[in-house]
Formats: structure tokens, sequence, C-alpha cells
């Protein structure tokens, strides 16, 4: 299941180039995936009561098309699972469907006791989440 977040580009997010600015690329794929993880019913209460939050370990950002003031644009978000991290796949789409950047991610669970990666991040999003499948989880 991908989880989609519609946003508009705003004139704040425009460079001296007249195109969005490199950075806003990355927050629109943080605001996505915030948004995608409230839709399963993960908000950050909830994760800081399990002593866990979500970290960010790398993140790969590949620019397609320039985006401008008052484009409509969709971050999608899509997660893949492996042990005590997980890929957060997300593009950032035109209104007419040309991709205008991919952003890979990797994250974990971070253990707010610990300071480590929990062993298994997923186990968190099953149990915590009312919705799991926006996550990719059965």
């Amino acid at each position: 299941m991908t989880f989609a977040l519609s946003i508009t580009v705003a004139p704040e997010d425009i460079d001296g180039n007249g195109h969005m600015n490199q950075a806003v690329y990355l927050q629109y794929a943080e605001r996505a995936r915030w948004a995608c993880l409230r839709q399963g019913g993960l908000t950050q209460e909830k994760l800081l009561a399990a002593g866990v939050g979500p970290i960010a370990l790398k993140a790969t950002l590949t620019f397609k098309q320039e985006l401008f003031v008052d484009d409509e644009v969709t971050v999608t978000c899509d997660f893949v699972w492996d042990g005590k991290t997980h890929q957060t796949i997300q593009e950032i789409r035109k209104a007419d469907g040309t991709i205008s950047a991919e952003i890979v991610g990797v994250g974990g669970l971070l253990d707010l006791t610990e300071r480590r990666l929990v062993p298994d991040g997923a186990r968190y999003f099953r149990e915590l989440a009312h919705d799991p499948a926006v996550f990719g989880l059965g």
C-alpha cells in the first residue's frame, strides 16, 4: 500500500534560481513520512511512550525535474523492512505524473534509553500501529 501526501510548492520553497531549493525536497519527504506514520496510528507521542524514536541513517536524493511556485506535487512513501533497518522509498511527482525527485532513505528505530537501534523495528510498527499495512506490514 503506497501512502501519498499532496503538497503545493510555496514561494518560500524557491531558491535564487527560481526553482525549489534542494533542501526542501528532503523536508517534503520528511513531512510525508510523518503523515504516513500518523495515518498508520504512530504518533510521535506514542513512539516516545514506547521508548523509541525513528532515526534517519542515510538519504539519497535524485533530482529529475524542477519544481516551481504553485506546482502541485504528490509525495509517496513505501517501506521495505530488513531487520534493524528499513528503507523508505519516496517519489515526488508533479500533477501530470512526472517524477520530480526520488528519495531513498535508510532508517531505524532508536531505543531512547540505550541509544541503539532496536533489533526489530518492524515489530514495534506492528504492535503500536492501528494499521500496520500502511507500512507494508501484514
